[in-house]
């Protein structure tokens, strides 16, 4: 079940990481998963989710509710797990992916972030990703899930591929 995307978004709704997995041509759609975005489109994707993942989380019947957590489409479903800081992790996989599947993914990739970004001490906290380690973490996460072929679609580390906001 592939593995098309990671998001992560900081506790002020900014995109701080966005990397791709699989080889998709945004423009004509060919290829595998769902199409790439522009570097713009990720960060509006971002800052709209943020605001959805609030206005649900207050709107929720249920008391004390974490705000969306898994969004289904036809081509694709997208898990958000949250940290206890607020950081958002957003996982872009394939609709027959599993909740317990996106868990287990999220874990690995958190454990990745917090000992290459968040033990790292030139990290700045709710800025852009750019560490090669974390990268490295990333994509063998994905290849494990994806089957050895993640990490061959770019999108480096950081906001628009390697392009600090």
């Amino acid at each position: 079940m592939p593995f098309y995307s990671l998001l992560i978004i900081n506790k002020a709704g900014g995109l701080v990481y966005q990397k791709d997995f699989v080889n998709t041509d945004a423009t004509t759609g060919s290829g595998t998963g769902v199409a790439r975005l522009s570097t713009n489109e990720y960060l509006v994707l971002a800052g709209t989710f943020h605001g959805v993942h609030v206005i649900t989380s207050k709107i929720s019947p249920v008391p004390s509710s974490s705000g969306l957590q898994v969004l289904e489409a036809d081509a694709f479903k997208l898990f958000c797990v949250q940290s206890p800081t607020g950081t958002k992790f957003l996982l872009v996989t394939d609709p027959a992916h599993s909740q317990a599947a996106a868990d287990a993914l999220a874990r690995r990739i958190y454990e990745a972030f917090a000992d290459y970004v968040m033990k790292n001490p030139f990290y700045t906290p709710e800025m852009p990703i750019r560490a090669e380690l974390f990268d490295l973490a990333v994509n063998k996460v994905a290849r494990m899930v994806n089957g050895g072929g993640a990490g061959a679609g770019g999108g480096g580390g950081g906001v628009g591929g390697g392009v600090g906001i």
